[in-house]
């Protein structure tokens, strides 16, 4: 017999499991409602985003529908096939969470290595991400370029590598779900004032309050990004 190669299995895809498992033990059908996020968060012993996350890619795998104010439903009882399964990309909480931890030090890192060419290239990045938020367009590139310029300012060509894979992950299929039905001009907005806190706090020279700045930037960005997908549930 040939062995096969192990692969992690993601949190989402062990309460998926789970949830796939309440609709055949149940016996749910097409159009049959799910319990709340709440129920099924103490249920599972799980945290809330954790099942958001769960629910999302059910919805891109089109087991369940998320019919916002309104709950989830069922949509197909049919297997997953496993291809599918496994494209369907990280935990977005997880992708925040490893930002905020290698950010966070990058920032600290970059004070001490601060040019006044790169804090003009920051400052220009922010008024780049102004514009576009004023003008109804996503300032998504603008943002990337942001947090790569720090990096790119403390000198480390790994982290920076590392800051631009991590930032590329919001393209995988559940990160960019989850974009679609959170990101917005008010969102934008929050984030352009933080990035705002951590150019003055670079500016400052300050390590442990660029540090600060960054990871509460991500930690606000992660509570928007894996936010309540489903009105009042």
């Amino acid at each position: 017999m040939e062995l096969k190669s192990v692969q992690p299995r993601r949190l989402y895809h062990l309460i998926g499991d789970q949830i796939r498992a309440y609709i055949a033990t149940n016996h749910l059908s097409t159009g049959d409602r799910l319990p709340p996020e709440r129920d099924l968060a103490l249920q599972l012993n799980v945290s809330r985003p954790s099942v958001r996350e769960a629910l999302i890619a059910l919805e891109i795998q089109g087991v369940v529908e998320i019919r916002m104010g309104a709950g989830v439903f069922v949509r197909s009882i049919a297997p997953v096939p496993d291809a599918l399964r496994d494209k369907i990309g990280d935990s977005p909480s997880d992708i925040m969470q490893a930002r905020s931890a290698i950010e966070g030090c990058v920032a600290s890192l970059a004070c001490a290595r601060l040019t006044d060419q790169g804090l003009a290239r920051l400052q220009a990045l922010v008024a780049d991400m102004r514009r576009a938020i004023a003008q109804g367009a996503s300032p998504v590139e603008a943002d990337r370029q942001f947090h790569i310029c720090i990096a790119e300012i403390a000198q480390n060509a790994v982290l920076t590598r590392l800051v631009g894979e991590l930032f590329d992950e919001r393209h995988a299929p559940i990160a960019q779900k989850l974009r679609m039905q959170t990101e917005n001009a008010s969102t934008w907005s929050a984030a352009l004032v933080e990035h705002e806190r951590i150019v003055g706090a670079l500016c400052a020279r300050d390590p442990l309050e660029a540090q600060a700045a960054m990871r509460s930037h991500l930690r606000a960005s992660e509570a928007r990004w894996v936010g309540s997908l489903i009105s009042g549930r």
